[in-house]
C-alpha cells in the first residue's frame, strides 16, 4: 500500500466557509494512521488535518556531544483521496 500525492488537488482548493473576523479559529481533531516505514500502522490523532507529519527516532551518539543529539526524522503526506477518518499519512520516499 503505497503513498500516491495527486497535484491537481490541494488541501487549499476546498471552499472555505467565511467567519466574522473576531470569531476564534475552528480546530478539529480526528484519528489518523500512518502508513509505510518505520512507523507502518501507527494511529495519532491530527488536528485540523495537517498535510505533513513528522515522525523522529533517536539515534545513539558514540561520544561526548555537549549536549547535542542526532534524530532520524521521517516525513509522512497525507492522503488527499481519503476524505473520512481514519485519515491516512503516507510515508514520503524522499525521507531516510
Amino acid at each position: 500500500m503505497g503513498f500516491e500525492s495527486r497535484t491537481d488537488t490541494t488541501h487549499q482548493d476546498r471552499p472555505r466557509t467565511p467567519r466574522p473576523p473576531d470569531a476564534a479559529p475552528e480546530t478539529t481533531v480526528e484519528p489518523a494512521v500512518l502508513v509505510g516505514g518505520p512507523a507502518d500502522g501507527t494511529r495519532i490523532r491530527v488536528t485540523d488535518r495537517p498535510a505533513v507529519v513528522q515522525v523522529t527516532y533517536p539515534c545513539q551518539l558514540d561520544g561526548p556531544s555537549d549536549g547535542a543529539r542526532a534524530e532520524a526524522l521521517y516525513v509522512y503526506r497525507r492522503d488527499l483521496q481519503v476524505e473520512q477518518t481514519p485519515l491516512r499519512y503516507g510515508v514520503d520516499p524522499a525521507s531516510p
